[in-house]
């Protein structure tokens, strides 16, 4: 069966509408939900921590809450807003974390056991909850890199029980302690991953380095937010990882995308200058192109995606640069930076104009190829509730008055 573009399978679901699947969904179980899917010998541990843990987050706590965790009223309201299926990142509060996932530092040693089991719990809780929706929710499994072994099984368990999705690569941040991704440790992950067809999926979040306890710790945080994230594709392009694996799939998402073109000519210039022999840099890459036989852009092209949460009218001239192939449009749901409940809105912003061919391979068709939805089975519900065609391809007069979407943000290219 074809999913690119121009492609048999395509042709067959020509119609007025585009199949939209968010590369950008977060779901997560309640507290006490987790509690059945955990390890009784964690039990009376989970009840003690679970009477003093006090969530930090407001959306987890207000009116919306429900959106993570209640599967009928969060497809109704996707479908309201012409979403068909998504891929889902966690968003809760796992069993033993300090806060949720995308911004936990990894575990220390004493840690360890208690928050795997707690990850362990929310990749079981998804499954069920991804069950409930076949074919629509790609689930993603959470693993920690301080035990390879833990997480090559956990990667296992994930695909025999239904999680499409892949895995969440946590971040490694410097101060760590943990061996950078471009460490022949990892291979195990990575071979599970190739083998199994799971895509290895990065959500911006904790990369970066302790920050400190100052005025300023948290700006800093969330200026050089992305530029850590960003490293997890320069660590494994120089580090040989897409050349040891070449199946592999490696997807940035809710990262932006507008840096991608200029990153990718600022790397491709250094890995020429390592492999001439007749510069200063040879002297720190020659021995690593050796073993590297290709410039990064090369496996940007070959194994790597921007889940582009909120793509960007900005961004949009930038797509070929980018690669057309390589998008795939996010929503967010159910964060107040995400779309909801102006998808449609959103995507006349950045697609108005746009070759519609175009369109259905950013806005769906490129998630359902690198996460292998069934298009035959979303087609029908792109059919009955999917943004019509004409209508996207109508610019948008004004934006939402009340809505706090990145996507209607009026901002330049960030550089990283």
């Amino acid at each position: 069966m074809s999913h690119e573009p121009g492609g048999v399978q395509l042709q067959a679901l020509a119609s007025d509408r585009y199949v939209v699947i968010s590369a950008d969904g977060h779901a997560g179980g309640q507290m006490q939900d987790y509690r059945w899917y955990l390890e009784k010998r964690y039990l009376e541990d989970f009840d003690t921590w679970a009477k003093s843990y006090v969530n930090p987050w407001t959306d987890l706590r207000g009116e919306t809450a429900y959106r993570n965790w209640d599967s009928a009223a969060r497809l109704r309201e996707l479908e309201e807003d012409g979403v068909v299926a998504e891929v889902l990142f966690p968003n809760t509060i796992p069993p033993f974390f300090p806060s949720g996932n995308l911004l936990a530092r990894p575990p220390a040693p004493d840690t360890y056991a208690h928050r795997w089991a707690g990850l362990k719990a929310h990749n079981r809780w998804l499954a069920d909850f991804c069950s409930e929706t076949p074919g629509r929710r790609a689930g993603m499994a959470q693993i920690f890199l301080n035990d390879v072994d833990d997480a090559v099984a956990e990667i296992a368990w994930a695909r025999e029980n239904g999680l499409f999705g892949g895995i969440l690569l946590p971040g490694v941040p410097p101060d760590s302690g943990l061996p950078p991704l471009y460490a022949p440790h990892y291979d195990p992950i990575w071979a599970a991953c190739q083998d199994l067809g799971m895509p290895v999926n990065n959500h911006t979040g904790a990369a970066g380095p302790d920050c400190g306890d100052y005025l300023a710790s948290q700006a800093v945080f969330v200026v050089e937010l992305g530029w850590f994230s960003h490293r997890v594709f320069w660590h494994m392009a120089l580090g040989g990882v897409f050349a040891r694996y070449p199946g592999l799939k490696l997807v940035l998402t809710e990262q932006s995308a507008g840096w991608v073109p200029s990153v990718l000519r600022m790397l491709d210039h250094q890995y020429e200058r390592f492999a001439d022999p007749g510069t200063a840099e040879s002297r720190f890459g020659g021995e690593l192109v050796k073993q590297v036989p290709e410039p990064p852009s090369y496996y940007w092209n070959a194994n790597c995606y921007a889940g582009a949460s909120f793509f960007r009218p900005v961004e949009a001239p930038l797509r070929y640069d980018i690669g057309v192939d390589k998008i795939m449009w996010g929503q967010d749901y159910p964060h107040t930076e995400g779309t909801y409940p102006y998808t449609t809105e959103a995507l006349r912003h950045t697609f108005a104009g746009i070759d519609p061919d175009e369109v259905r391979a950013m806005v769906g068709l490129n998630a359902a190829r690198v996460y292998d939805f069934d298009v035959t089975v979303l087609a029908p519900v792109a059919a009955r509730i999917g943004p019509r065609i004409a209508e996207v391809n109508v610019p948008l007069d004004n934006v939402p008055a009340d809505s706090r979407s990145i996507a209607f943000a009026a901002e330049d290219l960030k550089p990283w």
